[in-house]
């Protein structure tokens, strides 16, 4: 029997919240009748979920619209969608410079894809679609398509940010902070436990200040108490908290809920009173120091994990060293480092004392070197150490060699643990692993 079935083909760019926005739309998708296809040559339909939160995610987003309009080239009937961040920000330009696109589907606009794609089957206009009007509207909430494996999912509290850093175009973008209801969290927190998941990794904007639009006050401790009550959940991670937003409170959690993971994720951008402050941030270096030390000596094991923006505009030698050395001095165990990215419509971007590439990328090698020193030395003293380890894959041609992560590995943006066993391993599940070598971010190990 031939099949019928309208294929759609969905590719994700940039962070996890994009993740989750995309098996939002697959689910969608696949409810009305759609069928969901890894492969764009086949399809009738090709989304792609873009970011452009810099400039090299938006040059990925606009390469992988142009490699669509090739499908479309070879098969005239193929309709292209772009959604996410790109079509909210640029939906005009990019009608204009790629008038092979079909429809341009703003961040706020997920939930009405499937009524989208009706209309386009049904209507004989030409006319290409562009829905980017509405991005302060409730956040979406359906059952999802997972894409990552079966093991982890991301759990998304809220969408938008309420912040305004200087450099940065999400509130423009995703609209104001909309937290989620605690019980509709849980609830798909229990649907994931259900399907097999066992490390929950809650992402939003801004996680720390969730539930201060819908409650008054920050429910982030609230909310992992009651995460932390589902039984078949292992770990909990959690994902972009702002420092200002660390209370002692949530610092508590940390201490002592058994599966919310020793593991904090920081955007930090920079230590320099003054860079910090043109920057838009909250907080102040002395504030990060001393949070830094009180994580350190209230929650043994804690894993900080942060990143910085390397030449803002305006920033010195001096300001440069500053950074330099805390990220030497402070050791944080996970680190990522960005070149400022000159963004539209920010403040940022006309502010004077721009600093050149050149700079840019010699500064941007100085912090990655440190770092590696830094992270070369940490990932030596786990040596004959028991780390527990969440297998995730197999070494193809190599007899029970696995890679998996411990809890100070958050998936796709940290270190891995490669493991030697003696006897096969289950993918998903957790083993003690006896670490034997290092590298500068990674770990080797045996099964106890």
């Amino acid at each position: 029997m031939e099949n019928n079935m309208k294929k759609v083909f969905v590719l994700t760019l940039g962070c996890p919240k994009n993740t989750v926005d995309s098996e939002n739309i697959m689910y969608l998708l696949s409810k009305q009748g759609y069928e969901i296809v890894d492969d764009a040559t086949v399809s009738d339909y090709i989304i792609i979920n873009t970011c452009t939160f810099i400039h090299d995610a938006m040059e990925e987003s606009i390469n992988s619209i142009l490699e669509a309009t090739l499908v479309k080239k070879d098969r005239s009937e193929v309709k292209i969608i772009v959604t996410g961040c790109l079509a909210q920000r640029y939906s005009k330009d990019l009608k204009e410079e790629i008038p092979e696109v079909d429809a341009f589907v703003g961040t706020g606009e997920f939930y009405n894809m499937d009524k989208i794609i009706k209309s386009m089957e049904t209507e004989e206009s030409d006319e290409v679609i562009v829905k980017v009007d509405n991005i302060d509207c409730p956040i979406f909430e359906t059952d999802r398509t997972l894409t990552t494996p079966s093991h982890f999912a991301y759990l998304k509290v809220s969408e938008g940010c309420d912040k305004h850093c200087t450099y940065c175009v999400i509130p423009s973008i995703r609209g104001k902070q909309r937290s989620r209801k605690i019980e509709d969290i849980v609830s798909e927190a229990k649907r994931l436990a259900d399907r097999g998941v066992k490390e929950l990794i809650l992402i939003a904007q801004d996680v720390g200040e969730y539930g201060t639009d819908l409650y008054g006050e920050r429910k982030l401790p609230e909310l992992l108490e009651e995460l932390n009550k589902i039984e078949s959940i292992h770990w909990i991670r959690v994902l972009y908290i702002y420092p200002e937003t660390v209370s002692d409170e949530l610092i508590d959690k940390f201490v002592n809920l058994d599966k919310v993971l020793k593991y904090i994720d920081m955007p930090l951008q920079h230590i320099n009173d003054n860079i910090l402050k043109k920057m838009g941030r909250k907080t102040s270096k002395e504030d990060i120091l001393t949070l830094i030390r009180k994580l350190r000596s209230k929650v043994n094991g804690i894993k900080i994990r942060s990143t910085f923006i390397t030449a803002f505009p305006g920033e010195t030698e001096e300001n440069h060293k500053e950074l330099l050395e805390f990220i030497k001095l402070y050791q944080l165990d996970r680190v990522g480092f960005f070149k400022y990215s000159r963004e539209e419509g920010t403040p940022a971007y006309d502010m004077d004392n721009q600093v050149s590439e050149e700079i840019k990328d010699e500064r941007y090698m100085e912090l990655m070197s440190a770092q590696e020193d830094v992270s070369e030395e940490l990932m030596e003293s786990y040596l004959d150490k028991t780390l527990e380890v969440l297998i995730e894959e197999k070494v193809e041609d190599e007899d029970n060699v696995y890679i998996g992560r411990s809890y100070m590995d958050c998936p796709e943006i940290d270190g891995e643990v490669y493991v030697y066993a003696d006897k096969p391993l289950e993918i998903g599940n957790f083993y003690d692993i006896v670490i034997e070598d290092s590298m500068e971010y990674d770990l080797i190990g045996r099964t106890k």
